[in-house]
């Protein structure tokens, strides 16, 4: 379905207008899909991005600023987020051992785990991009790209 038909709107004021909006409800449409799924398994999304970046660091600890770096969402409170892992026992952390304030956070079996359980489920929705092809999804990643850095120069 068009983003016209999907939004009941017709005239844009510019093509950047309409790739914007599309953007926007696109993001949303996949983040509405993504929330179900994590719903069923007690975590949101920002706490699966967390175990995700944990497993990608797995077995090496990783500092919480690092995580927050690394944050899909740039608004997230990674502490409180790391919290609620620790408290579900996904996650746990320890004093760095050459830097006494920063925090190392490592993955634990439990997380491992449940990430198994869920990568059917992404698995599953990274296939919803079939609609397009290989080349397709790396060209509107490359342009995706170009606009943040058109953005970061200005």
């Amino acid at each position: 379905m068009s983003i016209e038909t999907d939004i009941k709107q017709i005239k844009f004021r510019s093509p950047y207008q309409r790739l914007a909006l599309n953007l926007i409800y696109t993001s949303n449409w996949i983040q509405y899909q993504q929330v179900d799924g994590f719903r069923e398994h007690d975590i949101t999304s920002q706490q699966y991005n967390v175990l995700r970046i944990l497993r990608g660091q797995y077995p090496s600890p990783i500092k919480v600023s690092d995580i927050a770096e690394r944050m899909l969402d740039k608004n997230s409170n990674t502490s409180r987020l790391i919290d609620k892992l620790l408290v579900k026992k996904l996650a746990d952390r320890k004093s760095c051992s050459n830097d006494r304030r920063a925090v190392d956070v490592i993955i634990t079996e439990a997380g491992l785990e449940l990430l198994k359980k869920l990568d059917p489920m992404v698995d599953e929705w990274d296939n919803n991009m079939n609609a397009i092809t290989h080349e397709e999804a790396d060209l509107i990643s490359s342009l995706l790209d170009k606009i943040r850095e058109s953005k970061n120069n200005n």
